[in-house]
């Protein structure tokens, strides 16, 4: 591909060390809030809850309480990791004949389902599975937050109540699925200025903002009502009968039904550590066949070299083709997925508090802004959960009532031979796993502080047989992998990202640090003060 781009550019985003608790996020403000709770005494679910809902505000394209995710959690007292799982599922009362194919070829050519009448699958009202942040959120306070529920949504309320401000990277990402926000009148009423994206004002001392009054409002009624009223509450009754009306087939009862489960992490033996990873329907299966490759295979050295680069690529091809062989919501087939057949946006944080707690965090609405449906009486995006699923009949992954949706996020904490631990997980769809797999091994293999690791060249090998590298590769690391794979280099840019976007914290004695990816322009990570 050609570039435009400088040549010359370097960009640098030094990593933070503090003694106190850190956070990692894809946008600086979040972040900060969740420092904030650190900095009043929160523990590190305090400041996940925290720092979920004011995503939910300042990242709406990515994630928020339309959405579902997962984590892992380490607790430091108790020795003890494990993960909550907070994945999307189709609903009970969804309808198979609803999604009917067309039979004019693919969907796109970035997503290759056949095409559904109406594209029902990908945006609007038919496209929403049952959310789950909410229920993660609920089941992580109640096992160990410290701080009021009401307290840890207030920040986000504040937030929405200023209103969602415009700067370039705003109107970049509203504008990249502007033309369907205005099929849905309260997601153009939202986001868009007269069915348009908003533009950032030239005057410094000018802004524009965005009026958030119906996410202000639910998010105070959640904060006082608790998390259940999402799900069996007068919030329940608005954001089904919302859907409904609109034509989709998220009931009360689906919510009513759905619960965050809390699930043993894979533990995957890797250098006289260990990583943990979420199982079963997320990318954290091929995580470990990936890892498995290089602990045979990657030789550690001072830093990675040509003979390192190739080892990753070999290894994540490998994990790759295992993990499409087959993949769905089936006995014995639930360690696979599918979201490598679309691009999605999702969000990625990691935190450590002063105590050595810390959590890898990855919440997704799939596509950017989901659904494109905003529901009209609570001003909340929704996701479009159903592109997960195969819509033709008859496969592992095709679509069905109560189904879970496959994922392909990657959270995962390691801990390394010499008792340093790291949180990391990053956005990016397909891109995750090559992401997160690199820094484990930056971390683990070579020895890599976080500001070695977040400024170290990545690949990206999850394209089947091509292999991306970034252009700032030492030039015996590019030519050797010219010579073995399809590759293709290209430089590192924030939109459309060749490259996951990661968000890492690492805990080294009683030292903390945190880095995010250098090439976003949010993101960043803020120790509490």
């Amino acid at each position: 591909m050609p570039h435009q781009f400088s040549l010359a550019q370097i960009i640098r985003k030094p990593a933070v060390k503090a003694k106190g608790g850190i956070v990692a996020a894809q946008s600086r403000q979040a972040a900060e809030v969740g420092a904030e709770v650190l900095a009043a005494g929160g523990d590190c679910v305090d400041a996940i809850v925290a720092t979920t809902f004011a995503l939910n505000v300042l990242e709406p394209w990515m994630s928020g309480m339309g959405g579902g995710g997962a984590m892992v959690l380490y607790r430091a007292k108790e020795n003890r990791y494990e993960v909550i799982d907070y994945g999307m599922r189709a609903p009970q009362s969804l309808r198979v004949a609803d999604y009917p194919l067309t039979g004019q070829g693919a969907a796109s050519d970035l997503f290759p389902w056949p095409r559904v009448k109406d594209d029902r699958n990908i945006h609007g009202p038919g496209s929403i599975a049952v959310p789950g942040v909410v229920a993660g959120m609920e089941e992580a306070h109640r096992r160990y937050a410290k701080m009021p529920w009401k307290d840890l949504l207030a920040p986000a309320a504040k937030i929405a109540g200023e209103g969602l401000l415009v700067d370039w990277w705003t109107t970049l990402m509203i504008a990249s699925t502007a033309a369907d926000l205005r099929r849905y009148p309260a997601s153009a009423e939202c986001f868009l200025k007269d069915g348009l994206p908003p533009n950032a004002p030239w005057g410094i001392k000018a802004e524009t903002r965005l009026p958030q009054d119906r996410l202000k409002a639910t998010l105070l009624h959640l904060a006082a009502a608790g998390p259940r009223d999402f799900y069996q509450g007068d919030l329940a009754n608005s954001i089904a009968s919302d859907i409904k009306v609109d034509g989709g087939s998220l009931s009360v009862e689906d919510l009513a039904a759905f619960r965050a489960h809390l699930r043993e992490p894979l533990a995957i033996p890797y250098r006289d550590g260990k990583v943990f990873a979420t199982p079963e329907l997320t990318a954290g299966p091929t995580m470990a066949h990936a890892l498995r490759l290089l602990q045979q295979n990657l030789k550690p050295g001072s830093i990675p070299d040509a003979a390192a680069y190739a080892e990753y690529a070999l290894a994540l091809q490998s994990a790759y083709r295992a993990r499409l062989d087959d993949m769905g919501d089936a006995d014995g087939k639930r360690s696979l997925g599918a979201e490598y057949l679309a691009p999605s946006c999702t969000t990625h944080f990691s935190v450590v508090d002063r105590d050595g707690n810390m959590a890898a965090v990855t919440q997704t609405l799939l596509s950017t802004f989901g659904s494109k449906y905003v529901t009209p009486h609570t001003g909340i995006p929704m996701n479009n959960g159903i592109m997960w699923f195969d819509p033709t009949p008859g496969t592992t992954n095709s679509l069905a009532p109560g189904k879970r949706c496959l994922t392909n996020y990657t959270p995962v904490i390691a801990e390394t031979r010499d008792g340093k631990r790291l949180a990391v997980g990053a956005s990016g769809g397909r891109r995750i796993l090559p992401a997160v797999m690199q820094l484990v091994s930056f971390a683990m293999d070579f020895g890599m502080d976080l500001d070695a690791a977040i400024h170290q060249p990545r690949i990206d090998a999850s394209e089947g047989a091509v292999v991306i590298g970034d252009a700032r590769l030492p030039a015996d690391a590019g030519k050797a992998l010219g010579a073995r794979f399809d590759y293709e280099e290209t430089q590192v840019q924030a939109l459309p990202m060749k490259f996951a976007c990661p968000s890492v914290v690492m805990r080294d004695g009683d030292t903390n640090s945190g880095a995010v990816e250098i090439f976003q322009p949010w993101a960043d990570a803020v120790a509490e003060s």
